[in-house]
């Protein structure tokens, strides 16, 4: 798989546990990709977050712990 196949699946990922009101840390994506793909390793995860997160498609949050979540729009930016 390439980084963008694998940036797209962690996206898709992460929006449907934000859906479910649940948030995944970096290390959660890294083990599903993993556990899921034959030919993806902890060094391809680590690029695609990279991607994902240097395009502004997610962004880490720190909350008792590190997690990649949406970014969040402000109530202004909603205009």
């Amino acid at each position: 798989m390439t980084t963008e196949q694998i940036a797209d699946e962690m996206f898709a990922m992460v929006k449907e546990a934000t859906e479910m009101g649940k948030k995944l840390k970096p290390m959660d994506l890294t083990k599903a990709m993993v556990k899921k793909y034959d030919d993806v390793d902890k060094k391809a995860t680590k690029a695609a977050i990279k991607e994902l997160v240097d395009n502004g498609r997610l962004v880490y949050t720190y909350f008792g712990g590190t997690f990649l979540e949406l970014p969040h729009r402000e109530g202004a930016a909603n205009d």
